[in-house]
């Protein structure tokens, strides 16, 4: 980012007050930059060409379905987002492991990046403030990411609503807000992250590296190592002694949970499976009287999702409350 051009951006929206001076100018530029530079529009390719492959293949295994049965799943068309195949998983997989990547190429290089061009003194030397530089570069990556998760999101349902034919009930359409909001939180948390390895690492492909690392740790090895735990901590030598299956499940659970991924999972799995009662096992005599199958209601399934919510977005703002103490007490020397 050339000084210049920041002065330029800086001084024409002479309108706008709200946050640190220069937070819109940071933010405009750092827009542009996104949305034109290539990472994004690699990012961006894999993961519609995924999206929209899992999809088709959801939507024509629905269509057969349907014509076999000769009945209509009432959530129809919450099935084109989670249904999968032999040869594809579902869209919300893609979502889960590729669109952090989509994070964390937004923020793995925020600052140090300019820092190592040498362009962070310059910034820093113009009529802004040292926070909007922070601020601005993380609202730009938040931006960015919505209006990719929505636009995704849209092509999926109308891909969807073309090859199924059914129109999408108002449940369901809440029901997909409500996905899309987990969602735009699940990846802001990967660009909080990133941010903060570009914080605290000099070098750019040492904050990546990080990053991914964590990206794969979390999406790929974090079950597994929980798996381990809960066998060494809760061994279960009986199979068939509930209590022992209990008590293991509860602590894979449990250690499930640390994970981002997982959280996000299963709160996806919440809210786009109305039929899910629960998180967690469930006794005999927990689901008593309940209605065998029976779908649960927006807000039941909100309240099961809460914690979980609650925890995505406290990770996200302490991985960026982090970055921003960091960067705020860093010393910016001209090279």
């Amino acid at each position: 980012m050339s000084s210049a051009s920041l002065s330029r951006a800086h001084a024409q929206p002479k309108a706008w007050t709200a946050g640190p001076p220069g937070l819109w100018a940071v933010y405009r530029k750092e827009l542009a930059d996104h949305v034109g530079g290539w990472r994004f529009l690699v990012l961006a390719v894999l993961v519609l060409v995924s999206g929209l492959a899992s999809t088709y293949v959801a939507a024509r295994t629905l269509s057969e379905t349907l014509a076999a049965a000769g009945e209509l799943d009432p959530f129809i068309f919450l099935r084109v987002y989670t249904t999968g195949s032999a040869s594809l998983p579902p869209f919300t997989f893609f979502v889960a492991v590729l669109a952090p990547l989509l994070g964390i190429a937004l923020g793995f290089d925020g600052i140090n990046g300019e820092r190592n061009r040498g362009t962070l003194s310059r910034l820093v030397s113009q009529p802004i403030h040292r926070d909007a530089i922070i601020n601005g570069k993380f609202l730009a990556g938040l931006a960015v990411i919505a209006i990719m998760l929505t636009a995704l999101m849209l092509l999926v349902g109308a891909l969807g609503l073309q090859l199924v034919g059914v129109a999408p009930t108002l449940e369901e359409l809440l029901r997909l807000a409500a996905f899309l909001a987990v969602s735009i939180i699940y990846v802001a948390f990967w660009l909080s992250l990133a941010l903060l390895c570009s914080t605290l690492l000099r070098q750019t492909v040492a904050s990546a590296l990080t990053a991914l690392a964590l990206w794969l740790f979390f999406s790929l090895f974090a079950g597994l190592l929980f798996g381990l735990i809960a066998d060494t901590v809760a061994p279960v030598t009986d199979p068939l002694d509930p209590e022992q299956v209990l008590r293991r499940t509860a602590w894979e659970t449990n250690l499930g949970r640390l994970s981002p991924t997982i959280l996000y999972e299963e709160a996806v799995q919440t809210l786009l499976n109305p039929q899910v009662r629960s998180l967690g096992p469930l006794l005999l005599e927990q689901v008593i009287g309940s209605v065998a199958g029976a779908p649960l209601p927006l807000g039941q399934s909100l309240l099961l999702v809460w914690p979980h919510l609650v925890a995505l977005l406290a990770l996200t703002i302490v991985c960026f409350a982090a970055a921003y103490i960091a960067f705020m007490r860093q010393e910016i020397r001209a090279w």
